[in-house]
Order: C-alpha cells, then structure tokens, then sequence
C-alpha cells in the first residue's frame, strides 16, 4: 500500500525535443540551496519514436538514481515541440480539416479566412468558411447580432463535408463580454454538430481579426493530434503510479492544464525556447543583482546548441521578452504572444572552413556531430573540434584527433570570430547599452569564450545542458487581460487598478497562490479618434500552489480520464527536425524573383501592377507614413484578391493626365486599432457611388489622398478594373501620412475654398453622410471627426474631383513609384543580407546624400502616449547602438556615429528628431541647435531586423530601430503657407523654426524609366 503520509513537494520537468527528451526532478523547499539549487535527480537521452516510452523511461531512471517515491511528486510538468512540428512538416495525418464561421455582418469579405497562407499548408487546413451576421463596434455597439437559423444552415453544409472542427470568430470578439456573441453561436454549433471541436477565436488571441483568426485555425487543425499526444504523456505518468497534475508548458513560461493544453495547444508552439531561458535564471539565482529599483536585472540567455545559437533576454519580472504585435508560424502570421529570440548559425556542430580567410558556418554537421566530426573519427572540422582543440581537457571524443587541426594563427582567428558573433547577436538584443550578465546554456556552450564585450559577466551553471527541463519543472502560472475600457467616467488609473485585480483573479483560478500573484507587466495604449476608449494589456503570474494539485485536472480526474479513453495510435510524429532547424524553416513561402532583372510591365506610358510591384509599394507606403497611416497590410491583401481574381490595376504619370480630366480620390479614415479588427467591405465603392449622385464631373481617373501608410493602396483599389476601373495618378496629396485632410498640397495652394467638399463618408454597415457644401477644410475635419465617433470610428471617405490641369499644379509627383523603388531597396537587402545598410539603400532610393540621411540606429528605451482631442500624441526614446548585422563582423568603427540618446515627438505621425543632452531636464523645451529633422521632412523609424516600418502604436520599449530622415516635397517646402500647414508650429512646436535634412529630388518615375514602348 502507498505511504499518503509523505508530503508531495517534488516538481518533476520533462522536455521532449526533437533530439533529445531531458528529465529533472527538483525540490522546491530547497531551490535556494547554492550547490543542488534543488535538484535531486536529472537526466538526458535520445527522444524515442513514442513520447511514452522516452518519458517513462526518464522518470523511472531519475526515481531510481535519487531514491524517489511517486507519492512525492506533487506535480509533472511537460515541454514539447510536437505540435508545432506538425504544422511546419505539414503533416496531414497530424492536421485536421477546419471550418470557420465569420461573425462579421459585411465586413470581411474581401480577405477571405488563409487569404495570406502558404498555398500548400491552407489547402491542408481550410475545408470551408462562411460570412455570417454579428460583430461589435470598438465601443461595444452591435455591427448586427447574430442569426441562428443562419447559424444553423451553415452547420449543415459543414456536416455534408464531413468536417469537425470548426473556428468561431467575431469582429472584436476579445473585448465581447455582453454580448457573448462567439460563446452563443458556439452553442449553436453544438446543438447542430454533436461532438465536434469548437474554437472561439477569443479564448484563443488578443486583437487583430486577421491574425487571431489564424491561430484559432492552426489550433483547431492540431486539437484531435494535441489529445493524441498529451494521452502520451500522461500514460506514463498514470502507469508509474504518479497520481498528479500532467502540465504542459506554454509559451510565456507558465503552464497549462492537461485539459487546457488539448484544447489550446497553439499556446506551446515557444514554450522551447522559454523553458531553457528560464531553467538557466533558476540555475544562476543568487547571483542576479537588483537594479535602482529593487528589482532583479535583466540578463541573456545565450542557448548554444548543434546548428544555431538562440538568444532571448529576460526581463526582471522574471519573463522572456515578447515579440512585438506579430509573429509568424510557418508562413502565418499571428498576434500571438511568444519569445523574442534571434538565432545566428552558430553551434557546436558548426562547420570550419579554412580558405583564404577562416569561416564559420552557417550550416552545420547537425545529429552527425559524433559521426562526422574529426573528434569524433570524421572527417570534417568543426567547432567542437577547435573547442577541444584548444582545451583537451574538456572530455569530448578522442582529443589526440585534432591536434595540429588549427595552426596557432587559425586558432586565434577561430576564436575572435566565435567571440565577435556571439557579441554582436548579445549587442542586437539588448535593452541598453550597459553590460549585463550572459548565461549560457545548452551542449554547444563549450565553444563559448569565458569573457565577452557586453556581458557583465559570462555564467556557465551546473546542469545547463538539461535548462529546458528545469525551466519546465520551475514554470508559473500567469494570465493576460487584454481589453478596451471608457475612461469617460473612471480615470485611466482606477481601470488598471480594476484590470490588474481581474488579472489576479484569473491567475488564482488557473492554480496560483494569492500571495505570490504580482502584476508584472501593463501597458496602456490611447485609440486616435475613438473618444474616451483606451486599450489596457496586464499581465499577472504567481508561483504554483501545490496545496491545489489534485483540483487541477491530473491522470486521475475525470476530465483527463476523457482525454485517456482511447489508447493513442501505434503511429507517432516524426521526429525528424530539432527545435532549431524547425524555426529555420517555418519562414514564409513566397515567389522569389531576380531583383537585379526584374522589370515592372510597362507599355505606352501605363504601368500595370503586378503582386510583385504590389508588395514593394506596400512597404514603401508603410516607411512614407512616418509612423502613421496605419498598416498597409489589409488593404494589401485586399488588392491582392483583386489582381488573383483577374482585375487589371493600372498606373499613369501625372504628365500625361489631360487638362480637362476629372481627377477623383478616396480613402480611410479613422482609428488603426479599428482597421485590423473591422476589415475593409464595400464602404469604399459606397461612398464613391453616393458621391457621384451628387457631383456632376464623373471621375476620369484616381489619386491617393496620401502616399504614407494603408491610405497610400486606395487610388490603385478604388482605380481597379472590377471597381471603378480608373487609371491611378502616379502622386498624391500629401508625399507623406498627416493626421488631417487640411494639410495636403490642394490646401497649400489655396486656389480655391474649400478643396475637400462635397465630401461623403460611409461606415460599410448602412450609414452614409453626405456633405454637399463646407465653409473651410478645417470645418470639413471637424465635421467628419464629429461623424466618425458615431460610425464606427472607421469610415471610408470619397473627395471630390480635381480637374487634370489642378492636378499637375498641385501634386507630390511619382509617389508611387517612390514606393515602390523603396520597397524594392528593402527586398534588395533582405534577398543580399545587408539589413545593417538597409537605411542607406532607402535615403539612395529618395534621391541620395543630398535628399536624405540616416539619422540614428539604437533601441526604443521609452515611449509615452496621451490621447488629446482624438489624436494620440506622445514621444518615443531611442538609445544609440550598433544595430549591423548579426552575423558581421564589427570594425570597430560602426556604431560610434550613434551615441547618446534622440527622443522623437509623434502626434499620429512622427514630428520631428530632437537630441537629448545628459542632464536635459524632462520637459525641457528643445533648442533648435539640437533638431535632426523636423516636419514636413519626413522622419522614418524601421525595423532594425527587418526594414519594415514601425508605426507609431507598435514604438515598444526594446525594439532596434533605424531612423531615417527624408526631404518633404517642394510643394510643402516652396512657400510660408505650405510650411506653416506641414510644419512645427501645426504641431505646437511654435518654438522651432523648420530647417531642411536636405534638398528634395524629384522621384524617379517607374513608367519613365522602364516604359518598353520607349
């Protein structure tokens, strides 16, 4: 009979890897002891084809090395890489047919569910979707309830398909608690569809109706393989007598139920990567030192392992740093909440090759380390052979083989390179530039230095090569509420108050003990043009409570029982990729072309766009938009539909417009946050049509409003054959985002009031406002902003038509060229890996030295928001550091250009560059002697990993970013009017006088240069 009288404190981790499965098991009463750190057993072995077998059998060895009792063991704790690996092998024996009901009355429809999906892996997954009535506003009102019978008949034509997992997703679902929209339909379903498998996109992700639904999807495909699986991994477990939680760990560090785990098994997809930065902060405890504010300074995880090194920082709350708004799986993307880990071809299988100068991968012997290498008896050099080249002693393979591999200058050249690499992807991550301490763990860590530029100090604990598994047995419990509250009746500080105790609420639910919960992140983030609306993200985590264990659901309960009715099928998954090589792959598919020969379809004088041509515009707009303009991705994605669907998307140059046509315009206005929930429906062409009712000059052809951010697609769209099927101006308004219709060029010239009227707006969902006369622009503004707030906070607005010869007076010429020839330097650098000069190519591509710079390069250390009469104004921190490529080596002279620290002022979009002197006073007015660039120059921040712009709602304390500063159009910068409009003093910073970054160059046009007609 088991002896109940034994305390069950022993927390037992278990990380099964697409290599190797590593065990540990730890006793948390004595985790502050420095020489066990509470680890009483541990243990490491090849993966076995059946998870079962490779779990019990390190759970059987470490209780007979350690003397350990089942009875002790209060919880097992469980990290995979499975079900990730599933979706990146694209394994259909792993994947399930999906459905997706939309709940999104008539929005939505251009971007069908996988409209961005690789072809092969959306052919796998999606087995039918449906548009059916519901949806919110971002204030909560209804965009329309939903429609049972509706509901029903779609859950007939999922049943003739033979499909059973079905995803649920609602136009702001996450902030739906009334309504319930989601939850209601999934009852219908149930109701219609006895025992399928129901995702509510909701449960799932945060905002962004695109990206949660993706994940819902992936999710739903992988449910009946996660039970499979997680049955696997209880068996064991139950077999051994273990009577216990089964957890699984997820992707922020803290773990899940069983249950939970085979319902949302998306949320392990990182956990890899998590578990080993948090076993090695738990190996080194103790040593970590507090910072000004009492709390534990930031450190790097530096995991070494066969092929790469993976870098991740972690925070003092004890967390991994996140990515930023959007991740990608597999050529997904998400807004899914995972590691910011950068990895470099660096390892311990890496290798060496001795040419005219010393190289180091990046490829690599990978599992054929103790085959290939020379160490081992191969023929190839790798690092581990120069490692044990260089110390004999490390006990690796036969040491007598290597010697004489290096000679004495290859060795020293060997080891700089090691060192440079493995500083610069440190230097990359960091948060500031002081030194913080590196740990480094993982089997390769033998080739890493015992110092390094940077780290504070270079840490290599005991037990590091099994972290993942510690990192697994250590993992809390924690919950995330991200919502919109009304700060019209309670301050901003009083709904995080009520949010944060929501948080804990959750976490104490999920298992956590009440004393340990603690708020460890919040972030506060202001909606432009949505009155009193404010978006708040919390974070709560506490220690798990081990009193609670048998009210989780464990081998024994009645929910895992369900989950073990069926023995899991004698087929496993392959175990063919580590989790490595897996994030090398899982990029996203797309049609390379020859940038250096490719050439844009040009004849007689007009350019037809092409997916190829539509990308790069689609950066280019994003980088003009000077942090504002929203994302230009949905409106991409809708145009894309269009070109696959047959439709002819034309472009022409402003000289060749006729005097007397008829030159129309439209776009977006409204708030960003709402325009990646409420995708685009037909309000465009809607408010186009109702337009022309009332205006007698038809439109002869099409202009954005504005070159910068989403609105810069609209002319092409609106222009598109299956539209209205106009010819789009190569120009627009602007040459730039602004965050008001009076600043544009036809008001700077102010050849006759007002421009902008007629106007119409339209919300998509039946409401149209039409405003035949104005008394000024400004008056236009007021007027729509007042309309905005009651439709939606997103409505699509047409303008009336300028005549052909007001046009070319009026002008920024050739902006999408502009676009597209700076969307093609970024792809040029990306396909040629010159990411660290990828600035330079885009102020190349604006005209030069003379027309641009490259004014900063550093990391985003602080960002402040406030909303004020519907703009969000605030002001971001940029820290200089070198930010050039990973794998580089550094001269020592890059990055010296780029010190001290610049605050750049946003309203909307970015204002103006500003150094910041020691010492400077917060709040200080800035001197004009310390201006970099101030509008209507443009100021651009990009993506220092990527080249991709960050608008102004994505600035994050952490991000590397480039900034760059363009030249504004001659048409702003030629008069007082057009400054005064544009310039500081419209954004209240009466105190600066404008002065240009450079002299503005005329944008080369793309059907100039290569119109084959001649």
């Amino acid at each position: 009979m088991a002896d109940t009288s034994l305390p069950k404190t022993l927390r037992i981790g278990v990380d099964v890897g697409g290599t190797n499965t590593d065990g540990v098991i730890l006793d948390p009463s004595q985790s502050n002891d420095p020489k066990t750190r509470g680890i009483i057993a541990w243990h490491k072995a090849a993966t076995t084809p059946n998870p079962s077998d490779g779990i019990s059998k390190a759970i059987t060895t470490m209780f007979s090395s350690a003397n350990i009792l089942p009875e002790q063991v209060a919880t097992v704790t469980i990290g995979t890489t499975h079900f990730v690996n599933a979706i990146v092998e694209r394994d259909e024996s792993r994947l399930s047919k999906v459905a997706v009901i939309r709940l999104s009355g008539p929005f939505s429809k251009h971007a069908p569910p996988c409209v961005d999906w690789p072809d092969d892996l959306r052919d796998i997954i999606l087995g039918y979707y449906a548009l059916v009535k519901g949806g919110l506003e971002v204030d909560g009102e209804l965009i329309s309830d939903i429609d049972e019978e509706e509901i029903r008949a779609q859950c007939q034509e999922i049943k003739k398909r033979g499909i059973s997992s079905i995803v649920v997703n609602s136009i702001f679902s996450p902030i739906d608690t009334v309504e319930r929209q989601e939850e209601r339909a999934a009852e219908i379903i149930c109701r219609e569809i006895p025992g399928c498998d129901i995702v509510c996109s909701k449960e799932v992700a945060n905002l962004g109706f695109l990206e949660r639904e993706n994940a819902a999807l992936l999710n739903a495909s992988i449910l009946s393989f996660a039970r499979k699986t997680i049955r696997s991994f209880q068996n064991p477990v139950r077999q051994l007598g273990i009577k216990c939680p089964v957890l699984i760990t997820q992707n922020d560090g803290t773990v899940l139920s069983s249950e939970m785990a085979s319902r949302f098994p998306i949320k392990t997809f990182s956990s890899g990567p998590t578990n080993s930065m948090r076993g090695a902060a738990f190996l080194v405890q103790g040593v970590r030192r507090a910072n000004s504010d009492g709390h534990e300074e930031a450190m790097m995880v530096v995991d070494i392992g066969g092929t790469t090194t993976d870098v991740g920082l972690l925070l003092p709350n004890g967390f991994p740093r996140q990515q930023a708004a959007y991740s990608d799986f597999s050529g997904v993307r998400m807004n899914f909440s995972c590691p910011d880990i950068k990895s470099i071809g660096l390892g311990g299988g890496s290798i060496v090759r001795k040419d005219e100068t010393l190289s180091i991968g990046p490829d690599s012997v990978g599992y054929g380390l103790t085959t290939e290498s020379i160490v081992f008896g191969g023929n190839t050099l790798t690092t581990t052979d120069c490692a044990v080249a260089a110390n004999p002693g490390l006990g690796i393979g036969t040491p007598e083989l290597v010697q004489g591999a290096l000679t004495q200058d290859e060795a020293s050249a060997y080891q700089t390179l090691v060192k440079q690499k493995l500083e610069k992807i440190i230097d990359t991550m960091k948060s500031s530039p002081e030194d913080i301490p590196v740990v480094l763990v993982g089997g390769g860590a033998i080739i890493a230095p015992g110092q390094l530029r940077g780290a504070s100090r270079v840490l290599k604990p005991e037990w590091s090569q099994v972290a993942n598994a510690i990192g697994a047995a250590i993992a809390r419990i924690s919950v995330v509420v991200d919502t919109i509250r009304s700060t019209e009746t309670k301050t901003a500080k009083q709904l995080l108050e009520e949010i944060s105790e929501e948080a804990k609420a959750k976490a104490i639910a999920a298992g956590a003990t009440a004393e340990s919960i603690q708020v460890v992140e919040v972030e506060e983030l202001p909606l432009q043009y949505v009155a009193n609306k404010t978006r708040f993200v919390v974070r709560a985590a506490g220690d798990f409570d081990l009193s609670q264990t048998n009210s989780i659901a464990g081998p024994g309960s009645e929910r895992a029982s369900q989950l073990q009715e069926a023995e899991p099928e004698q087929s496993h998954p392959k175990l063919t990729l580590p989790n490595r090589q897996i994030k090398k792959q899982a990029g996203r598919e797309t049609h390379q072309v020859d940038i250096s020969t490719y050439r844009p379809d040009v004849r007689n004088r007009v350019w037809y766009v092409n997916e190829t041509d539509l990308a790069w515009i689609s950066t280019g707009c994003y980088i003009l938009g000077t942090g504002g303009g929203g994302s230009p991705y949905p409106h991409m994605i809708l145009l894309r539909q269009l070109l696959r669907a047959g439709a002819t998307v034309r472009v022409v140059s402003p000289e060749d417009v006729e005097d007397n046509a008829a030159v129309g315009c439209g776009g977006g206005a409204g708030s960003p946050t709402v325009s990646i929930e409420k995708l685009q429906g037909d309000e465009m062409m809607e408010a186009q049509n109702e337009l022309y009712k009332i205006c007698e000059d038809k439109a002869t052809h099409m202009i954005a409003l504005e070159i910068g951010g989403g609105n810069g697609l609209q002319g092409l769209t609106l222009g598109a054959s299956s539209n209205m099927d106009l010819p789009c101006v190569d120009g627009d308004w602007m040459g730039r985002a602004y965050p008001t219709k009076w600043q544009t060029t036809p008001v700077v010239f102010n050849e006759r009031q007002p421009i902008w009227s007629p106007i119409c707006i339209a919300d998509g969902n039946g409401n149209v406002v039409v405003m035949p006369k104005a008394s000024s622009d400004r008056q236009v503004e007021r007027i729509m902003r007042a309309a905005l707030s009651q439709m939606g906070s997103q409505v699509a607005a047409a303008e009336p038509p300028v005549t052909g010869a007001e046009m070319k007076r009026w002008v920024v010429e050739n902006t999408i060229s502009q676009a597209w020839r700076i969307g093609r330097a970024v792809a040029r650098a990306r396909q040629e890996n010159r990411i660290e000069t990828m600035a330079e190519s885009i102020t190349e591509e604006f005209g030069g030295s003379t027309s641009g710079k490259v004014l900063f390069k550093g990391k985003i250390v602080g960002v402040q928001r406030t909303l004020r009469m519907g703009h969000v104004y605030g002001e971001c921190i940029i820290e200089g550091a070198d930010n050039s490529g990973l794998d580089g080596v550094n001269d020592g002279k890059r990055g010296q250009q780029f010190s001290g620290r610049i605050k750049i002022p946003f309203k909307n979009e970015n204002i103006a560059a500003i150094k910041i002197h020691d010492g400077q006073e917060e709040g200080a007015l800035e001197k004009q002697e310390d201006v970099l660039a101030i509008v209507p120059d443009l100021i651009c921040v990009i993506d220092a990993q990527n080249g991709e712009a960050i608008g102004t709602p994505e600035y994050r304390y952490g991000l590397l970013v480039m900034v760059i500063a363009l030249a504004a159009s001659d048409k702003w910068t030629g008069s007082k009017r057009g400054i005064e409009l544009g310039g500081p003093k419209a954004f209240g910073f009466d105190h600066l006088a404008y002065k240009p970054v450079g002299t503005f160059v005329k944008p080369v046009s793309v059907i100039g240069e290569f119109d084959v007609s001649g």
